[in-house]
């Protein structure tokens, strides 16, 4: 959450974004337009990644204030593009929309929750592995994580539905196992900022994940692969479950090489700005590819439905494999084959 106290006009922030071309004289003037409440240029040019609030030194959270600017004052290309389809979320959320799906689990086990993503938008027969055997599944827009609402210009989801969102999961009684980082994200950092209550325990997905190869190790089959990870732009705000991940790549024996688009300097999928500068967006992934491929990787990984749909056409046209991390797993405990082709 945007705090003015910790910001101290540095610049940092803004001078370091790839999609704007800042000296810290013009950052400084950029960030006072937006704390007195006014229109400034990086709110049209900002393609919502999440990386100035990385970038910044103090923990201000610029990217915050960006966000709801943007949605204050309504002009930003996102803006405009994601007014539908926040439209749609509102009737899902308030519950007007198509009705959630459940797939009930045995007693024991956690709830796996898929936000509103639809089933077929996680990889085929990820829901069906050893992996979450068990366990009751949910779906539905009344589960909207929320915090990716900022793609779209809804800052404000988060605060006007969170609590909402989080008792519908609580209704269950059960461990809540999040498929998409952004609903831990509305647990574990969004629900402190506005002081939701979370009356159910949770855990990201790569911590669970990790905890079942841990379980398991007698049937992995080390992959013996480099692979470049894609960060999705929620990744941001939980820096440190990157460890996580990077003991699943050594779990399932594949190598993480370095290479300049990856942690701190991960670019965005694209996908919030597909729509409004088509150009700028292929220009991304093209970069992001070529830094994979010339880094050695053998694939690159997903952990985000909307990351893995958006890079089907470079993973096509550059010949790279993409895997979600959930057939990533698969892969080593030999429910999958390594691809043989590009989809």
């Amino acid at each position: 959450m945007w705090d003015a106290s910790k910001c101290d006009l540095c610049g940092d922030c803004l001078v370091k974004c790839r999609y704007v071309d800042y000296d810290k004289e013009r950052a400084v003037v950029e960030l006072k337009l937006l704390m007195e409440g006014r229109d400034a240029e990086v709110l049209h040019k900002c393609i919502t990644c999440l990386a100035c609030s990385s970038y910044c030194p103090t923990r201000a959270d610029p990217a915050d204030l960006i966000f709801r600017m943007q949605e204050k004052l309504g002009t930003s290309p996102i803006v405009a593009v994601g007014k539908r389809m926040l439209e749609t979320l509102v009737e899902g959320l308030e519950g007007r929309g198509e009705p959630r799906q459940v797939v009930p689990g045995e007693p024991d086990k956690p709830l796996l929750s898929l936000d509103s993503f639809r089933f077929d938008e996680f990889p085929e027969g990820a829901l069906e592995s050893q992996l979450f055997k068990g366990m009751t599944v949910v779906r539905g827009a009344e589960f909207m994580s929320l915090c990716g609402c900022v793609h779209m210009g809804g800052e404000s989801f988060v605060e006007r539905y969170g609590q909402l969102v989080l008792d519908r999961l609580a209704s269950f009684g059960k461990e809540v196992v999040y498929m998409h980082n952004e609903g831990f994200v509305l647990a574990h950092v969004k629900a402190k900022e506005y002081g939701f209550k979370v009356p159910f325990r949770y855990m990201h997905l790569y911590e669970y994940l990790c905890n079942y190869l841990k379980e398991h190790r007698d049937r992995i089959t080390k992959i013996g692969k480099k692979i470049a990870f894609q960060a999705n732009c929620a990744t941001r705000w939980v820096p440190e479950y990157d460890a996580f991940l990077d003991e699943i790549f050594e779990l399932v024996g594949v190598e993480r090489p370095s290479r300049k688009y990856e942690r701190l300097g991960a670019v965005c999928c694209s996908a919030p700005i597909i729509y409004t500068n088509r150009e700028l967006a292929i220009d991304i992934q093209k970069k992001n590819f070529e830094d994979a491929i010339a880094c050695g990787a053998e694939a690159i990984v997903t952990c985000c439905p909307v990351c893995d749909r958006v890079l089907r056409r470079p993973s096509s046209q550059f010949g790279l494999p993409k895997i979600f991390i959930t057939d990533l797993c698969r892969i080593a405990l030999g429910e999958k084959p390594w691809p043989t082709s590009v989809v």
